[in-house]
């Protein structure tokens, strides 16, 4: 299965990696409909051609001639000069243009490309009759046509080139993935092509080398820098037995790899299919512009033969004419084509660079109106995993030598509670002593020799078992752990009980920052979870949560977001994508955290790739900086076309202010442009978690 992965946004060329720079300008953009086959080399290479085209004709044109006090040269033939290059320039340069009108017209959709067609036909034959001397024609447009179509190149060229650069993160993507692999047989390493490699087959990662394909590691322990997945910038350690993704970057050390997924079946192919469809999903604002595009192309058309009608009733033809190839140039609404499309794009590549998968493009318009966000706690809020909270001691007990020998006990148990007393321990720097003759006491704890001398670690059954009475001094301390729902556990010696230690479901230390970023952008904060009301209030309460719905089954999780919606509340839900899919589905915006790279959680809206809730706020500032930036567009482009037209008709003719069709076509450019600079803006947003403000 070939590595190269094929989306709807490119053309069927292989991603040579050496010269990723230069696939800009093949890309096609089949989504943006007046441009349907249309590639940014294509109109690239026609505007430099029309360009050369049309420096003779505006030089042997009399009219510029005239305009700029100079007498064009004459030689025999000199006059056919400007009608034969300006015929290859309407030919040759305007095929896109004649082509998508006529698209237009059989498909009963009128726009801004037989806007444009009929501008630069009735500009051609009006020349032809001129050229020709037929009765009655003085209209020697040629010069005006080669601008008009050089300039019509142009604007197509920035704007098939903006486009082109955002969905340049789906090359940016397939880029990621190393040419070849060394794979390890019996006979030794080979290396092979990425495209060779097989599921089951094995690799060898060395320190710096790219993941070529899925897979888990068999040997070794590295410290992967995922952040062209996740977003996120820190190195994360990987050992035997954890899942690895194909472009992720061993930095390191190296590490023996077995292959799960290639090719298509890869995270990386999952997520360049997301980014894809999300690109090219429409979206509500998207169907504003196309109703105001077909608006504009009949009020252009209809300007534009009420002109002639007009003109040719005050007795000047001429004018009527050059006035009515004006309207039709100025009033194409093409900047309100790329407006809507262009930010689409980029806000989809800059989400996904951001570890943000937006599976549903409604979800990220609907961001922007969310009232409350509700976040399931396990593994969203908090880490999912045990951890030392407090650890107390009995008196006359060192509380540091009181935890290494707690770590030495446990040092040889899987339990999730003992591997977070060993990392405690290790965190604060202790020295843990060696321990012999570990024993497992099913249902009440462990025991085991250190420096000697025997101890147990375990909770209230072991304490019932040896009669231990738990010190006044300590009582008080487990006391209030137990207010707030932690684990207890005892450290005892013989009979003796030396201190105890509290574990708690650790709370991520970007969640605060989550939580106050939310609110200070006006957003309520929920929290539900299946916990007892101690745990789910202590959490809440160390996090500045507004609500919290506690003890709630997993199926009854979307119950708490229907009773939120009839309050009148828009709901974003923040969960683990499997037990809290139904959840996630009737919320407004459903958003899986900590997927990673499973792209494939059918009932949200959003996936993040990472486990950082901080990740949330990139999407309601993308969601709002997204939508400003369509609206700004949106009345931009037709604002142009509002009060550029009737310059285009004549109505201050009379004061001597009047367009040619040039200039028209220059402004109608310069709209364009504007346009797509200011959704280049978008770019400027800081969507890393670490950057929340």
């Amino acid at each position: 299965m070939n590595h190269q992965h094929h989306h709807p946004d490119t053309e069927d060329h292989p991603h040579e990696h050496a010269h990723q720079s230069d696939h800009d300008g093949d890309h096609q953009v089949h989504q943006h409909g007046q441009h349907a086959g249309h590639s940014t080399a294509m109109f690239r290479s026609r505007f430099w051609i029309s360009l050369a085209l049309s420096v003779p004709v505006v030089w042997f044109s009399p009219m510029a001639g005239h305009l700029l006090g100079y007498d064009p040269p004459a030689f025999p033939g000199s006059g056919w000069i400007t009608p034969l290059l300006g015929t290859v320039i309407f030919v040759y340069g305007g095929t896109p243009f004649l082509k998508g009108g006529l698209q237009e017209l059989t498909s009963r959709a009128p726009g801004m490309m037989l806007l444009i067609s009929m501008a630069i036909t009735v500009a051609f034959l009006a020349s032809w009759a001129t050229t020709l001397r037929l009765d009655g024609f003085d209209l020697d447009f040629w010069w005006e046509l080669a601008l008009l179509v050089t300039i019509m190149l142009l604007g197509h060229w920035i704007e098939m080139r903006a486009l082109g650069s955002a969905r340049g993160a789906l090359d940016a993507l397939a880029a990621l993935l190393p040419d070849e692999a060394e794979r390890l047989t019996e006979h030794g390493a080979e290396t092979v092509p990425v495209h060779e490699l097989r599921e089951g087959d094995l690799v060898l990662v060395r320190s710096g080398a790219r993941m070529p394909a899925d897979g888990v590691i068999t040997d070794g322990t590295v410290a992967m820098d995922e952040s062209m997945i996740t977003g996120e910038s820190r190195t994360v350690s990987r050992t035997v037995g954890d899942a690895v993704v194909a472009g992720t970057v061993a930095t390191d050390t190296a590490v023996r790899v077995r292959v799960s997924a290639v090719g298509d079946d890869t995270a990386l192919a999952g997520i360049q299919r997301l980014v894809a469809e999300a690109q090219a999903s429409s979206s509500r604002t998207q169907a504003l512009a196309d109703r105001a595009a077909a608006f504009l192309f009949y009020f252009a058309a209809g300007a534009g033969a009420l002109t002639f009608l007009v003109w040719s009733l005050l007795g000047d033809v001429p004018e009527a004419v050059t006035r009515t190839v004006t309207v039709l140039v100025i009033a194409c609404p093409h900047a309100l084509g790329l407006a809507i499309p262009l930010v689409i794009a980029i806000s989809t590549e800059q989400a996904a660079r951001a570890g943000v998968l937006i599976k549903d493009r409604l979800a990220l318009e609907r961001m922007r109106t969310v009232d409350v966000v509700l976040f399931d706690k396990t593994g969203t809020l908090t880490a999912g995993e045990p951890a030392v909270k407090d650890v107390a001691v009995a008196d006359g007990i060192d509380a540091d030598r009181m935890l290494a020998v707690a770590a030495a006990v446990e040092a040889d148990s899987e339990h999730p509670v003992a591997r977070a007393i060993v990392r405690a321990a290790r965190e604060r720097g202790l020295d843990v002593p060696q321990a012999i003759g570990f024993e497992s006491l099913t249902g009440r704890g462990v025991r085991a020799v250190v420096d000697g001398d025997e101890y147990r670690m375990g909770g209230p059954a072991m304490l019932a078992e040896r009669g231990a009475v738990v010190p006044e001094e300590l009582a008080s301390a487990t006391l209030a752990w137990a207010d707030r729902g932690a684990a207890i556990l005892h450290l005892l010696d013989g009979d003796r009980i030396l201190g105890a230690v509290s574990l708690e479901d650790a709370i991520r230390p970007e969640s605060r920052q989550a939580v106050a970023a939310l609110q200070r952008r006006g957003i309520r904060v929920a929290m539900v979870t299946g916990d007892a009301p101690q745990v789910a209030d202590a959490v809440a309460g160390e996090l500045g949560i507004d609500e919290v719905f506690s003890e709630v089954l997993p199926a009854d999780k979307d119950g708490k977001v229907a009773a939120l919606q009839t309050r009148g509340l828009k709901v974003a839900m923040v969960g683990d994508g499997v037990n809290d899919s139904p959840a996630l589905a009737r919320a407004d915006v459903g958003i899986a955290i900590g997927a990673g790279t499973d792209v494939a959680v059918e009932s949200a809206g959003v996936v993040l790739a990472g486990d950082d809730p901080r990740a949330v706020l990139s999407m309601v500032d993308l969601s709002r900086a997204g939508y400003r930036k369509m609206w700004q567009n949106l009345l931009w482009a037709t604002g142009y076309n509002v009060l550029s037209v009737p310059l285009a008709v004549g109505v201050l003719a009379f004061a001597g202010v009047v367009l040619s069709p040039a200039a028209g076509a220059v402004l109608m450019s310069l709209s364009t442009i504007v346009v797509a600079l200011n959704a280049q803006l978008l770019r400027r947003l800081r969507l890393d978690p670490a950057s929340v403000r």
